[in-house]
């Protein structure tokens, strides 16, 4: 087992490396100059001595080499559009918010998602099956930022604040209020995903034999739930849910932006436009890191689950 951790571990740091190079030559290629973007034009002078400081007038080998040096000592560079602001300290101020969202609406989506996959395969072919089913669709068919405008114009404006997010002294029940709709917005598509899966995984293991059995022993329907449906069940639910974690914690930029959060994912895009380029690579090697360690937990809960798997790893 150790081992195979190891083993997974050194996956992790060559696919990160990979992003990394592949995204500073990308981000290179791409048109367009941080000097002069958009309708910031600055006096060539100005622009020629920040060249300078930033090192953008040196060949891109040359940066490279640069840049790669200055990550191992932990050093993700200096914010072309916050100047006086590190890399390292736009992540440790934005992240909270962006962490909270997200873990929020992993936790509201995963335990509804599991309840009404759970419910709809117990009741099979029945009226509530069907509401599972469709309500399943219409999550993952329909995107965040709909169902976002959809509960800020349905419930917003008296109990819930449109936008807006949580600030310094703020009291657990007005922190409810503050993150209910955007985390609920977030969480939609991540509950109809776990509730498809864990309706078909409840069904494929309800038509095995060693349930028969265990009824055919006396076994109260309760029972079997408790000690073989859940615990077969949830194995594959775990395949799928490390990616979704990634996701939802890092992905909600447009959540962040309709409800004016100040998190992680809001400032990468305004990175992107920006053209800064320390800030493009910061936050696409942190988002790229959590995506890579959430698959390896993945993997590594999955052999503590499966014994099949463990039994696999141990040969």
């Amino acid at each position: 087992m150790v081992k195979y951790i190891l083993k997974k571990l050194l996956y992790m740091i060559v696919t990160l490396w990979i992003i990394m190079t592949a995204t500073f030559f990308m981000m290179n290629m791409i048109p367009g100059d941080p000097m002069q973007n958009g309708t910031k034009v600055l006096p060539e002078a100005v622009a020629k001595n920040l060249e300078k400081k930033w090192g953008l007038d040196k060949p891109i080998t040359e940066r490279y080499v640069r840049y790669i040096k200055n990550f191992l000592k932990g050093d993700l560079g200096e914010s072309y559009t916050t100047p006086g602001l590190t890399a390292n300290e736009v992540i440790a101020s934005r992240l909270p918010a962006s962490l909270r969202l997200g873990l929020q609406a992993v936790i509201v989506g995963l335990v509804l998602g599991l309840l009404i996959g759970i419910l709809a395969a117990l009741r099979r072919n029945t009226w509530v099956d069907f509401l599972a089913i469709f309500l399943a669709i219409v999550g993952v068919s329909v995107p965040s930022f709909v169902f976002a405008a959809l509960l800020q114009k349905s419930l917003g404006g008296s109990f819930f604040p449109i936008v807006g997010w949580i600030t310094k002294g703020m009291g657990l029940p007005e922190q409810f209020r503050v993150t209910a709709l955007p985390t609920l917005s977030a969480a939609i598509g991540g509950m109809a995903t776990y509730s498809r899966f864990m309706r078909s995984s409840v069904l494929d293991v309800l038509s095995n034999d060693y349930i028969l059995t265990a009824r055919a022993k006396g076994l109260s329907e309760g029972e079997i739930l408790r000690r073989h449906v859940l615990r077969n069940s949830i194995t594959p639910i775990i395949s799928i849910v490390a990616p979704q974690v990634a996701g939802i914690v890092t992905g909600s930029f447009v959540i962040e932006r309709i409800f004016s959060i100040p998190g992680l994912g809001r400032y990468y895009v305004d990175s992107v436009n920006g053209r800064d380029y320390p800030m493009i690579m910061a936050t696409t090697i942190f988002f790229s890191a959590i995506f890579i360690v959430s698959i390896v937990v993945m993997d590594i809960l999955y052999a503590l689950v499966d014994p099949r798997v463990r039994r696999n790893l141990i040969k």
